[in-house]
């Protein structure tokens, strides 16, 4: 055996899960590499002569579908037997949506299972690796294991934090304003940023504004790709709408019947508006709760319970700053735009209380800078 080639498979099998991102959730996305071993010493990372060890790959490319085991098995057939399987999780050992690969796996014959990470899912967690040993097959974990858990992070915060990874996206000007001091804000961003937004939004369960926003900027929220193609899903929208505030002429109402629409209300919301708005098609959720804060954390809770497993918080500064106090921005992603208003009443991106102390600040790690059209796009994963 040789760490060198599991390393290699494993980044070609992180390669692979990816291409489940928006397709798969709320199971984690993963890749699965098929190859033999014999065959002298591994080449360099993109060697030719290692692709050529390849008998059979594939990944999770559809939620309820076949896991990316089973169709990595199916592309090496006989050839499987006496391979070796590198797999960015743990395979599964109970029944699902599938019957459980870890018996598929040892059906096949493979010789050897290299593991990125074991899968937090309380009906796995450790038992397809002991099934696996049991079986007498030879296994390995752990390699790029970091790699492996972040690229499904989302699934992780689900399952341990039982709430879903929330992604905070704002357009600001130069001067860290996200609308001038009379509330404009069409457009700060270029064309080519709202259509990256747009890409976003398809990759994603849900999308969360506040009733201002809705009010100020009136947003329809739903996915509208370059390419005319259809999206990947349909993101459910949510409005933080504590008083029922939305109007029935608003873009989110006139489109219910292209996107699901979510209503948050307060304890306090007269009962004549849940009524009216579910005779619209509307869900409405009531929560019992009189501070911001604590319905946003219920409603986190209530989405994860759903099986959501990535939140897009588009704003606006009450909605992020609430968010940000509560330490519950996962990522950001932030286009820059060469322009300014000025004004010490224009909005800034995040309000609430913030910190008090400059060394408290939350930092970015894994931080991307890209220019986009004639914006920069800043993006990362944040530190509290």
């Amino acid at each position: 055996m040789s760490a060198a080639l599991d390393q290699f498979f494993m980044r070609r099998a992180l390669k692979l899960a990816a291409n489940g991102q928006g397709l798969v959730e709320p199971n984690p996305m993963v890749g699965c590499v098929i190859f033999r071993e014999d065959g002298g010493d591994a080449g360099s990372e993109d060697s030719e002569e290692n692709l050529k060890r390849i008998v059979g790959e594939g990944w999770h490319e559809r939620y309820g579908g076949p896991h990316a085991e089973i169709n990595a098995l199916a592309a090496a057939g006989e050839a499987a037997r006496g391979a070796t399987m590198c797999a960015t999780l743990e395979p599964c050992s109970h029944f699902g949506k599938t019957p459980p690969c870890v018996d598929a796996v040892i059906k096949a014959g493979i010789k050897r299972v290299v593991i990125a990470t074991l899968d937090p899912f309380p009906k796995v967690n450790g038992e397809g690796l002991k099934k696996l040993n049991e079986a007498g097959i030879e296994t390995t974990v752990g390699v790029l294991e970091s790699r492996a858990r972040e690229l499904n992070a989302p699934y992780w915060t689900r399952l341990e934090k039982k709430r879903p990874w929330t992604i905070a996206k704002w357009a600001m000007t130069l001067d860290g304003k996200i609308a001038t001091r009379v509330g404009s804000s069409y457009w700060i961003s270029c064309e080519e940023s709202r259509a990256r937004v747009h890409e976003w939004r398809e990759r994603v369960d849900a999308i969360l504004i506040g009733s201002r926003t809705a009010m100020e900027d009136d947003p329809r929220l739903t996915v509208r790709l370059p390419d005319g193609r259809e999206p990947r899903r349909t993101p459910t929208r949510i409005v933080l709408d504590s008083g029922g505030a939305l109007s029935v002429f608003s873009e989110l109402a006139l489109t219910i019947r292209d996107a699901p629409l979510m209503l948050v209300f307060g304890p306090d919301s007269p009962k004549e508006k849940k009524e009216f708005w579910e005779s619209k098609g509307a869900e409405v959720l009531s929560l019992d709760a009189p501070e911001r804060e604590h319905r946003v954390i219920l409603l986190l809770e209530e989405l994860a319970n759903r099986g959501m497993t990535n939140l897009l918080v588009e704003g606006g500064g009450e909605v992020l700053g609430s968010f940000f106090d509560l330490e519950l921005i996962d990522e950001v992603r932030v286009f820059v735009c060469p322009k300014l208003v000025g004004g010490k009443d224009a909005v800034a991106p995040v309000g609430g209380v913030g910190r008090e102390l400059m060394r408290k600040a939350a930092t970015l790690r894994g931080k991307k800078i890209e220019a986009i059209g004639t914006d920069v796009l800043i993006t990362g994963r944040v530190d509290y």
